[in-house]
C-alpha cells in the first residue's frame, strides 16, 4: 500500500457546465508532484449519478466531453501515481429519480439520508433490489475498461432497509418485518451478498486487485465485514466530526486484524464537500504522522473543482505533511504494534445490537482510549476474538458483559497471569448479580446515590487529598477475604429533590463510610463507577488518576514504556521484525475547540529533553533519531534501555536496533 495517498473527490451537479474545461496533464502531474503524492484515488461515478468517461453501463456527466478518468489515470501512471478509482455505490441520485422504489426505506417508509425530494441532497438504495446488477455492470465496466489500481466502492453497509422488496422478501421466507431482528438479519445478509458478487467480479477479472467498501467507519467486533475488503482505510476527519479521539482508538483495533490499513484526514476546515476550505498545515502534518505512528499508510481527502483544475494551494498545503512522511516511510512499513494492555471493545461487545440497544455506552470506549493515550501506556483495542495471552492486561469497561465463552477464555488469561481491569457493571455475569472474577469485591447492588464521592487510599499524581464526585452510576460493593481496599465510597446527605436539595447541583458527602469504591483481588482490580464514559463525558482528572493507578499496580515492574512526554503527547512503539528494530514514535500537538466543536490545530510547540525508558528482552546496538540518522546517547542495564529526545517538534522518530 503506497503512504501518501490522496482521495480526490468529484460529486458534480448536472446543472454546472463545461466540466473538466481545464483539466491539462501537465496541470495534474504537476499538482501530484507538489503535493509528493504516490497514489490517488480518482473518480469514475459520482453521488449525482454521472460516469467522468464514455459510458454504455452508466451515462457521460452531460457536460463533460472527453474521457476524464482516462485522462487522469494516464497521466498518474505516467509520473508513478497508482490510480484507485471511485464509484458511489449506496448513493445514485439520478437513478434515485427514475427509480425511488429502490431506496431503502425505514419503517416509517420515510427514505434515507435526505427525507423525500424537496430539498437537497442524495438519498441511498437498497442492494436488494435491481439496483445492484446495474452497480455490477458499471464496476465491470470500469475494472475491464481501465488501468485500475484498485476499487473504492462508498456510502455502503448493512441497512435496515423496510422497502417492497426486502418486505416481500422477508415474507415469502416466513418472517416478520415487524420484527426488527428479522430486518437486521436480512441487511446483513444483503450486505454480504453484495460483497461476495463485487468480489466475485472483480477478481474474476484482475485477481487481487484491492478493493474497498466504505461506510465512515471500521466496525469494531466486525471481523467478517472487514475481510470482505483487501484492505481498510480508515475515514477519519477530525474537524469532520470524528474528532482527534476517533482515530486512535480505531487505528489501534485496525492493526490488530492483521490488514494493511490507512488512515483518511481531510484538508478542508470541517469535512467533505467543502471548497475553499483549508486546515493548517500543522494540523496535516501532525494528522499525517499519526497514520504512521498507528502503522497505517496517510490518504487526505480533496475535492476537485468542477473545471478540473488541481488546486495549487491544496497540494502546496498537502506537500507540507507528505515530504515529511516520504521521508520516515523506510521506518514505517511491515510493523506490528507493541501493546502491554488490550482495552476490550464495547462496541465489538455489542457489535451485533441493534443501535438502540447500544444507546451511549460507546463512549466508554473513547474515554478508555483517552486515558490510556494520556497516560502513555502501550495498548491495543481488541474484539472477543484476539488473542488475550498476549497482553499483560485487559481493560474490561464500563458495560462488559460477560457470557460463558468469554468467561473461560478470561479465566484462561488470568491463570497464566494476566490482570483485569473491571469498573462500574463490567465484571458482572449475564444476570448482573455476581462479580465473576476475584477483583476484591463482592457485588452488593447499584447504589442508590448519584452523585456520590470517591476518596482515594493512595498518593494522587496531580491532586491533592479529597473526596471527589463521581458523576457516573456506581455499584455497592463489599470487600472479599483477603482483597485490598484502594480508596472508599462516600454517599452524599441526599439525592436532589424536590424537598431535599443543596444549592445549585448535588448534596456534599456526608463523609460516612459507604464502601469499598475501589479493590484488588487476585485476578485484578474493581472501581465502582462507570468511570471510562465519565471521562468521556466529563473528563474530570480524578478518573483518569484511577485507572493510571491502577495500571500502575496491575503492570508493575512489567511496563514496556515510561516517559515524561506530557499528557497531549502520544506514543506508540512499533516493532519492524524484519530489519530487527523497534521504532518510537512521539507526537506533540495540542488541539483547541474552535467554533461549534470543530476541533483545529494550528501552532506545534516544540518540546526538548524528553525522557524514555524501554523494558526490551533484545540486547540493543544503537539508538538514532528517523529520519535524521542521528545517533542517541543510550543505556541498556537490566533490559532497561533509556535514552533522552532533544526534540520533539509535532512528531519525532527514535529507531532501537537490536542486532
Amino acid at each position: 500500500m503506497r503512504f501518501r495517498q490522496v482521495h480526490l473527490d468529484f460529486h458534480t451537479s448536472e446543472a454546472i457546465p463545461n466540466i473538466g474545461k481545464q483539466f491539462s496533464k501537465e496541470n495534474f502531474q504537476r499538482m501530484l508532484k507538489l503535493g509528493a503524492v504516490d497514489s490517488i484515488t480518482v473518480f469514475s461515478k459520482c453521488h449525482h449519478g454521472w460516469a467522468y468517461h464514455p459510458s454504455v453501463a452508466n451515462e457521460q456527466h452531460p457536460g463533460l466531453t472527453f474521457d476524464l478518468l482516462g485522462a487522469m489515470i494516464e497521466a498518474a501512471h505516467e509520473i508513478n501515481v497508482k490510480t484507485p478509482v471511485y464509484l458511489s455505490a449506496g448513493l445514485d441520485e439520478k437513478l434515485a429519480i427514475k427509480h425511488p422504489e429502490w431506496l431503502v426505506r425505514d419503517k416509517d417508509d420515510q427514505t434515507n439520508w435526505v427525507k423525500g425530494f424537496l430539498q437537497p441532497g442524495y438519498h441511498v438504495f437498497c442492494m436488494n433490489t435491481p439496483y445492484l446488477d446495474i452497480l455490477l455492470q458499471q464496476i465491470e465496466e470500469v475494472v475491464r475498461g481501465y488501468d485500475v489500481d484498485g476499487i473504492f466502492l462508498d456510502i455502503v453497509g448493512a441497512r435496515k432497509c423496510y422497502c417492497h422488496t426486502c418486505l416481500a422478501e422477508l415474507r415469502l421466507n416466513g418472517k416478520d418485518p415487524r420484527d426488527e431482528q428479522h430486518i437486521i438479519d436480512l441487511g446483513e445478509q444483503v450486505y454480504m451478498n453484495y460483497c461476495l458478487k463485487v468480489k466475485e467480479l472483480i477478481h474474476g477479472i484482475r485477481p487481487g486487485l484491492p478493493i474497498f467498501h466504505n461506510g465512515g467507519h471500521i466496525p469494531q467486533g466486525r471481523r467478517d465485514l472487514a475481510q470482505m475488503n483487501t484492505h481498510l482505510e480508515l475515514e477519519s476527519l477530525p474537524t469532520g466530526g470524528w474528532g482527534y479521539d476517533h482515530f486512535p482508538l480505531s487505528a489501534r483495533y485496525a492493526q490488530t486484524l492483521g490488514m494493511e490499513f490507512l488512515g483518511m484526514t481531510g484538508k478542508f476546515h470541517t469535512t467533505w464537500g467543502e471548497f475553499g476550505g483549508y486546515k493548517h498545515p500543522n494540523a496535516l502534518r501532525y494528522e499525517a504522522a499519526l497514520s504512521i505512528a498507528n502503522g497505517a499508510s496517510c490518504s487526505i481527502g480533496d475535492q476537485l473543482h468542477p473545471d478540473g483544475l488541481m488546486d495549487e494551494a491544496t497540494y502546496e498545503l498537502i506537500g507540507a505533511a507528505y515530504r515529511e512522511v516520504e521521508a520516515k516511510e523506510e521506518w514505517c512499513s511491515d510493523v506490528t504494534n507493541v501493546a502491554d494492555v488490550a482495552l476490550l471493545s464495547l462496541e465489538a461487545m455489542m457489535a451485533k445490537l441493534p443501535n438502540e440497544q447500544k444507546d451511549v455506552t460507546l463512549q466508554s470506549d473513547v474515554g478508555a482510549a483517552r486515558i490510556l493515550l494520556e497516560g502513555h501506556v502501550l495498548f491495543d483495542v481488541i474484539d472477543a476474538e484476539a488473542d488475550f495471552n498476549a497482553y499483560k492486561v485487559i481493560i474490561l469497561p464500563d458495560y462488559t458483559v460477560i457470557g460463558d465463552e468469554l468467561q473461560l477464555k478470561l479465566q484462561d488469561f488470568v491463570t497464566h497471569g494476566g490482570k483485569l481491569l473491571c469498573t462500574g457493571k463490567a465484571g458482572l455475569n449475564t444476570t448482573g448479580d455476581a462479580f465473576l472474577f476475584d477483583c476484591g469485591a463482592e457485588w452488593v447492588g447499584a447504589n442508590e446515590y448519584k452523585p456520590d464521592y470517591f476518596r482515594p487510599g493512595f498518593k494522587l499524581k496531580s491532586l491533592l487529598e479529597a473526596a471527589f464526585v463521581m458523576y457516573s452510576d456506581g455499584q455497592k460493593v463489599k470487600l472479599l477475604p483477603g482483597g485490598t481496599e484502594l480508596g472508599r465510597r462516600e454517599n452524599p446527605y441526599f439525592n436532589r429533590d424536590l424537598f431535599t436539595f443543596c444549592s445549585h447541583q448535588h448534596a456534599p458527602s456526608a463523609k460516612e463510610y459507604g464502601g469499598p469504591g475501589m479493590t484488588e483481588g487476585s485476578a485484578g482490580i474493581y472501581i465502582a463507577w462507570q468511570v471510562f464514559h465519565d471521562y468521556a463525558v466529563k473528563g474530570s482528572l480524578i478518573l483518569k488518576e484511577m485507572v493510571l493507578y491502577a495500571m500502575g499496580r496491575l503492570l508493575g515492574n512489567r511496563s514496556t514504556m515510561t516517559t515524561n512526554l506530557p499528557a497531549q503527547g502520544i506514543v506508540t512503539l512499533q516493532h519492524q521484525t524484519a530489519k530487527d528494530r523497534y521504532v518510537n514514535h512521539l507526537l506533540y500537538a495540542a488541539p483547541v475547540r474552535r467554533g461549534d466543536a470543530v476541533e483545529i490545530i494550528e501552532d506545534i510547540i516544540p518540546l526538548f529533553g524528553v525522557d524514555v525508558q524501554l523494558q526490551l528482552e533484545e540486547e540493543v546496538s544503537q539508538v538514532y533519531l528517523a529520519p535524521q540518522l542521528e545517533q542517541l546517547p543510550y543505556t541498556q542495564i537490566d533490559g532497561v534501555v533509556t535514552y533522552k529526545v532533544p526534540e520533539i517538534h509535532g512528531h519525532q522518530m527514535v529507531v532501537i536496533q537490536t542486532k
